[in-house]
């Protein structure tokens, strides 16, 4: 072939031209929608017939860092809270690996056949080196995503309290508004995230292992006085017998604790997410549970405490927020940590340098 003939391998093709009979107007408009944003009141009637694009759409911006989506968040949200607190909000933690997403899945699968309609936030562990997170939460519950009385939204956990979405409040909230009768939260499980969770739900599942070196550690650690419930995942097979051991283990450390204010005993249950075992016990806790916190008036005292906690805790956010960003702080912090690494001052005093600077 003569290289006047020969064709690059970097020629590009013409390509496939626009049929005549395509109306450039039509496609014009759905670009344009496309492109539009519904406005705050839109969002809201579609949320309330429980729309779950708009659902969707209403999250993001709740998650949004941009000031104009925050603001047109805040609108959605105080125009749907007329509408919610009318669920049941449960918080599930426990370690990675102990079967979080496989027991929530059944548990969900369960409630969506007892009529239920159930949201579950399952908020994902950020990176701490590239900030990315994963979200394959979705993925996990396969079964779940498909149910249309199911509604799963993932979430990155970001550098927010303890893992929890710094929105999940709001997104609550929303969930509500639509229509959905029971909120599932699942935590990452690591750090302080219990703590954060067990600041927004009405009743606190904890799951654990048997036969993991788990049961000391569960004895160990402050979650046990935060659970109102324990369940023993995977208590199935050659486990099951290592599972009953450890609920005598577990039932004997709950009754070290305090009588809880709320005058609940936490129970301790074994379940097989896999095997589809148990998942109805746990809801039958958590329904004698809400009837007795909503009989000596504690279910709506909790909400009402929370909502205090969550008015200091935004403004604690925003506080410090509005000093990382301003301007005149981001350059002298950038000075005063130059002084700190050439041993010129402490960080206690750097910091009362740059605190008296915010309040000048």
């Amino acid at each position: 072939m003569s290289k006047k003939n020969r064709v690059s391998a970097l020629h590009e093709k013409e390509g496939v031209s626009e049929p005549e009979t395509t109306n450039k107007n039509a496609v014009k408009s759905i670009k344009e929608k496309r492109l539009t944003q519904p406005s705050a009141d839109s969002l809201v009637s579609d949320i309330l017939k429980g729309n779950m694009t708009a659902l969707s759409r209403a999250i993001t911006l709740v998650e949004s860092t941009n000031p104009e989506h925050l603001k047109k968040a805040n609108d959605i949200i105080q125009k749907c809270l007329p509408h919610a607190n009318k669920s049941v909000r449960v918080g599930i933690t426990g370690v990675p690996g102990v079967g979080k997403s496989t027991f929530i899945e059944a548990f969900g699968t369960y409630l969506t056949n007892q009529g239920k309609k159930v949201a579950v936030l399952a908020v994902d562990p950020s990176s701490t080196l590239s900030k990315g997170s994963i979200l394959g939460d979705k993925t996990r519950m396969e079964d779940l995503v498909k149910n249309d009385n199911a509604f799963i939204r993932p979430s990155p956990s970001g550098t927010s309290l303890g893992g929890v979405a710094r929105k999940s409040r709001e997104t609550i909230i929303l969930c509500e508004a639509a229509g959905f009768d029971t909120i599932l939260i699942e935590t990452v499980g690591v750090g302080q995230s219990e703590t954060a969770v067990h600041s927004m739900v009405d009743f606190f599942l904890l799951l654990k292992l048997a036969g993991a070196g788990d049961e000391l550690q569960g004895i160990k650690r402050g979650i046990m006085e935060m659970a109102d419930a324990i369940v023993i995942n995977k208590a199935d097979g050659d486990n099951l017998k290592n599972a009953k051991a450890a609920k005598v283990e577990f039932n004997r450390a709950l009754h070290l604790y305090p009588t809880k204010e709320s005058g609940w005993q936490p129970k301790v249950l074994l379940a097989s997410a896999l095997m589809n075992e148990g998942i109805s016990d746990v809801w039958e806790v958590i329904e004698a549970y809400i009837k007795l916190s909503k009989h000596n008036h504690f279910f709506d005292h909790k909400r009402k405490e929370q909502n205090k906690f969550w008015l200091l805790q935004t403004i604690e956010d925003r506080l410090k927020s509005d000093f990382y960003n301003n301007a005149l702080i981001k350059k002298e912090l950038k000075l005063q940590l130059q002084r700190i690494e050439n041993g010129e001052t402490t960080p206690f005093v750097a910091a009362e340098f740059l605190l008296n600077l915010k309040s000048k």
